[in-house]
């Protein structure tokens, strides 16, 4: 297993013993477990982050919504600034700074009411209540995993490479070891790391278990696509694996000549938006390119400082289920299995 902080190996047993516990008072029937009137699909990770959750809600919203029922994302808000349980209104001045980037990435994308807050029963039964005479929906928990406070129909999870090498926090990146996949329904597996991860995360999973394969692809804006920010763009991002980001890039054939990275979910200031000028600067930059859950937390004088520089150009990151149909099927069985089984 692979460390990020070397340093922290000695609190992992500390951590872990931790975690058993818990699963030892859930057992025992000392954490309550609530459930709500529509049943609840949970999009998780084992990771504390850079799975690629986001894209994942986003894609399996809009195929829940073609299948009839109405949808809504309940999720925290990680960092925002609003208290309680809200609806996400994207179009608000400083929308991510109140109800989170990922939180109004996902309003934006996916079209579907998405509600934050912390006890995420709590928000269920607001959007419930919200949705009025919808007779039938379906709640998406994101990055829910862990969330088990809240009972859920079927749990979804992003496995890729770095978990399964990955060492528990604080040490690793990782909330849970990959023998957790055991209460996984499904695993959702990137396409071009199919090859690998899927034969190593088969073992980890219980039998009835499902496999998806999702396809990543990087959306650039019209009319000049991957040059859009010219020829020698700077990236910058605040996401958990930007080395990703910026790999994709290049693959891509977008020539950046920098990645300025930021912590996952920092809300950038103007000396960070200087920052990034400078480095564009100093390496003869021709523009700058980042992802879209950065843009939604850059205010209109911090676009317009970088566009004295060069193009600013927002790229989307997409995914897309290599089979959609198995997708749909699973979906219906499972709700299915759970209808009857309340009977």
């Amino acid at each position: 297993m692979s460390a990020r902080r070397p340093w922290a190996r000695p609190l992992v047993p500390v951590y872990a013993a931790a975690l058993a516990m818990k699963d030892a008072l859930r057992r025992a029937g000392f954490l309550r477990t609530r459930r709500l009137r529509w049943p609840v699909i949970s999009v998780g990770s084992l990771s504390a982050g850079g799975a690629g959750k986001t894209p994942v809600v986003i894609a399996l919203a809009k195929l829940l919504r073609e299948m009839g029922p109405h949808v809504d994302v309940l999720t925290r808000g990680y960092g925002r600034e609003g208290h309680g349980v809200e609806q996400v209104q994207p179009k608000m001045d400083r929308a991510a700074q109140r109800f989170g980037d990922e939180p109004v990435l996902i309003a934006q994308q996916a079209s579907t009411p998405v509600w934050v807050g912390a006890d995420r029963f709590v928000v269920g039964e607001s959007a419930e209540a919200a949705a009025g005479d919808a007779p039938y929906g379906i709640h998406l928990l994101d990055d829910g995993f862990q969330h088990r406070r809240l009972a859920r129909t079927m749990d979804i999870v992003l496995v890729t490479t770095e978990d399964l090498d990955d060492a528990l926090l604080p040490a690793g990146n990782l909330r849970e070891g990959v023998s957790a996949l055991q209460r996984a329904d499904v695993l959702v597996v990137r396409e071009d790391e199919f090859g690998v991860v899927g034969k190593r995360a088969w073992r980890l999973v219980r039998e009835g278990a499902q496999m998806w394969t999702v396809r990543r692809t990087l959306l650039f804006p019209a009319p000049l696509f991957v040059f859009g920010a010219g020829l020698r763009p700077v990236a910058f991002c605040a996401i958990a694996r930007p080395e990703g980001f910026a790999a994709m890039l290049q693959d891509a054939g977008c020539g950046i000549v920098e990645t300025v990275a930021f912590g996952d979910h920092h809300r950038y200031s103007m000396a960070d938006i200087e920052r990034v000028v400078e480095v564009a600067k100093g390496l003869n930059g021709s523009g700058f390119v980042t992802t879209e859950k950065d843009a939604v937390k850059l205010t209109p004088a911090m676009r317009e400082r970088l566009e004295k520089v060069g193009p600013l150009m927002v790229v989307a990151l997409q995914a897309e289920f290599a089979d959609a149909q198995v997708v749909k099927r699973a979906i219906e069985a499972k709700l299915l299995a759970a209808e009857e089984q309340a009977r």
